[in-house]
């Protein structure tokens, strides 16, 4: 997903900087063409020879470095980078930065970087981070343009517990894919996505779902997000890490999933309905516990709200209506009467029998709908059913003026 794109990696002096080798590795994995640039008390903590091991790249500590060829390097890596990120983020380097004092090889190439993302992810003692001088400082560089990543709470290498700790490898990764990897075409576009099950209860211990984990549309949440959109995620109970940069509303019953999404659903651009809601609930939900008989159990059962039904018949004027159909026969004739029958723009069907579609499998087989298509795709992971997906949304909204 960074194939093509430059990051400059920044690393200060602090004992988080072994962290920043595991960054470097990822980024390297998607191919991005990683640049280390390291200060002097970073190589305290850290050789630059892991780095390079990495990168497959020199890393820079020395601004006057007689081992390059003849050229102002701080401003030529600027000119080229993609995306800046110093992580850790030392309170020296911190304090530097937001004053305009360039005397190291990172200083001096951030300060020239101007035009691209500058993410800097601080991480000291918390007495340090709460410190009034260093607080200024950080609003000083959000002031010009820099994104300060919220250090973590937990146990820090001093001994003290407290705010401070530099977010794992794996959270700094997602924001640079979350500024970089994607062009922005949905900038400006609100989406609501629903994924995973609901849970009907029986009695306070049971309940009645089906085996949806969310996967898909986490998977959807995820991307429309990393293309920029403002994207709400209605989710029932699932296994899974929310995606950053999306506001999570959290639901268990069918009941709670159709009173979240018709509070949201008047301001959203594009709805996507990938959630698996129960369509019958219990008509009696025990307060104690049902105990066990010698004769049959028989339980009533009573409709569901029809989500999909209800935003199809007070679909706004230019809003964008995406279904899910999950069949086990006849996939495509039911899947389009769905698409007919509950006034949608489009409706994504697979079949729980094909081999790589149904629950819980990170891949989809999928077919995209439409009034006047039929879009079958090849075995893809979700977050690539994801891409084509909103690929063909974005498409039809363009078409429609």
């Amino acid at each position: 997903m960074l194939k093509g794109k430059t990051v400059i990696l920044g690393v200060t002096g602090s004992i988080a900087a072994y962290k920043s080798a595991s960054l470097a590795s990822m980024l390297v994995k998607q191919g991005a063409e990683v640049h280390v640039i390291m200060t002097q008390n970073a190589t305290n903590f850290i050789h630059p020879i892991t780095f390079e091991t990495l990168t497959g790249r020199k890393c820079l500590v020395d601004t006057f470095d007689r081992n390059f060829e003849f050229q102002v390097e701080h401003v030529s890596l600027a000119k080229k980078a993609d995306l800046v990120l110093i992580a850790p983020a030392s309170a020296n380097v911190i304090g530097k930065m937001a004053n305009g004092i360039a005397d190291d090889m990172l200083t001096t190439t951030v300060l020239a970087c101007t035009t691209c993302p500058r993410l800097i992810a601080p991480a000291m003692n918390t007495r340090m981070f709460g410190n009034s001088i260093v607080q200024e400082n950080m609003k000083k560089l959000e002031a010009h343009g820099f994104e300060i990543i919220q250090p973590a709470v937990g146990y820090l290498a001093c001994g003290d517990t407290g705010s401070g700790k530099m977010p794992e490898p794996s959270v700094l990764f997602e924001y640079v894919l979350q500024k970089i990897a994607l062009e922005k075409d949905l900038s400006g576009k609100k989406i609501l996505v629903t994924a995973g099950p609901t849970r009907e209860p029986l009695d306070p211990v049971r309940f009645l779902t089906n085996h949806s984990t969310g996967k898909m549309g986490y998977a959807l949440a995820k991307i429309a997000a990393m293309r920029g959109a403002e994207v709400t995620l209605v989710s029932g109970p699932v296994e899974l890490q929310a995606p950053l940069f999306v506001r999570k509303l959290d639901v268990t019953t069918a009941r709670e999933m159709f009173e979240t999404v018709r509070a949201y659903a008047p301001e959203q651009d594009i709805i996507i309905k990938a959630a698996a809601v129960a369509d019958y609930r219990p008509v009696h939900v025990s307060s104690e516990k049902v105990k066990k008989s010698d004769g049959e159990l028989e339980i009533p059962m009573e409709r569901t709200d029809d989500i999909l039904k209800y935003l199809g018949e007070h679909k706004r004027e230019g809003q964008f209506l995406c279904g899910f159909s999950m069949e086990t026969e006849n996939m495509l004739e039911n899947s389009r009467r769905k698409l007919e029958k509950k006034n949608l723009d489009m409706i994504v069907a697979n079949n729980l029998k094909t081999a790589g579609a149904g629950f819980g499998t990170d891949t989809n087989v999928v077919t995209i709908l439409t009034e006047d298509e039929t879009e079958e795709l090849p075995v893809m992971s979700k977050e690539e059913v994801a891409q084509k997906i909103l690929d063909q949304i974005l498409s039809r909204i363009q078409q429609n003026g």
